[in-house]
């Protein structure tokens, strides 16, 4: 669009041809006399058309002059419009949300139709990964988290704390799901990277289960071989829970153990939060007292 003039002289020509005056245009457009008859100097130059017509100490605008202003005026009025629209439009924000794959299918995912009917204006892109993110280096609006919480140079506010316990799918083994402890310890597993030491203890005994057949670093791959009918398996309650109010998995077991590990939300050490962080973050803890308020009710209602 290099045909298009200089967008302060086509301002400085309108406002004269309107008003009949460089004076009154220069008051107008809070500028100087000579910048204004500068500047429409410069767009004759450019047009190679005569815009104004000098008759003493004023000016009259030309024929082609009144032609040129009465679609300048259009033009700048169609600018001035479409400004105030987007101006008054709602700002979409995009927020990044880095997040282990298994809490971010399984526990955030579900719920994320509800922050998103709360906040249109705020699109979330999940990062989902294994690794750590750097918020202060990379374009992480914040992240959640499962560790200790000692991450250097960052925010973090605790979430909530874990357990393990044991699920199987509902047609596992034809229906008959294992009852006792040594059903369920002679039942086909399929294994994470957790240890079932701590949940043996919990149901008392002492012993660490061999690991054997099929075995994933990944809880996403671990459910689904469970889903599948596979085995049985030992897993963070916050990644069945959901599955299990919906009937896709089974407790087989009463007994739980603590996860040592609790989840984290984690934003980047700045002064000040940003708005969109903030709506997150308030939402998200709003999520974890429903999701906390679930499992109590859910272990009030558990026979025994």
């Amino acid at each position: 669009m290099s045909d298009i003039p200089p967008i302060t002289c086509l301002r400085s020509f309108e406002s004269v041809a309107r008003l009949g005056s460089v004076t009154a245009a220069a008051k107008e457009l809070h500028v100087t006399h000579s910048a204004i008859s500068q500047q429409i100097k410069v767009l004759e130059e450019l047009l190679g058309v005569t815009l104004f017509v000098r008759q003493g100490r004023g000016l009259r605008v030309s024929e082609d002059g009144r032609l040129y202003a009465l679609q300048i005026r259009a033009a700048l009025g169609g600018i001035a419009e479409a400004t105030r629209l987007v101006k008054t439009q709602p700002r979409t924000t995009e927020l990044v949300v880095a997040v282990l794959p298994s809490f971010g299918l399984n526990w955030l995912l579900p719920r994320l139709p509800r922050f998103q009917q709360l906040h249109p204006q705020i699109g979330i892109r999940l990062q989902a990964s294994l690794a750590i993110s750097n918020l202060g280096q990379e374009s992480v609006d914040l992240a959640i988290r499962m560790g200790k919480g000692d991450w250097d140079a960052q925010q973090q506010r605790l979430l909530f704390h874990d357990e393990t316990l044991v699920v199987a799918a509902p047609h596992f083994n034809g229906g008959h799901l294992p009852q006792s402890t040594e059903e369920i310890l002679t039942s086909p597993i399929v294994f994470n990277t957790e240890s079932w030491q701590p949940w043996c203890q919990a149901a008392g005994l002492d012993i660490e289960v061999p690991r054997s057949g099929l075995c994933s670093n990944d809880s996403n791959l671990v459910l689904q071989a469970v889903r599948l009918g596979q085995g049985i398996a030992l897993e963070r309650r916050s990644l069945v829970h959901d599955a299990i109010l919906r009937g896709e998995l089974v407790q087989i077991s009463p007994h739980s153990a603590p996860y040592p590990y609790p989840y984290w939300l984690v934003l980047p050490n700045r002064e000040h939060v940003q708005v969109h962080q903030q709506l997150f973050a308030d939402w998200l803890s709003a999520e974890v007292e429903q999701y906390l308020s679930q499992l109590d009710q859910s272990k009030a209602q558990a026979p025994g």
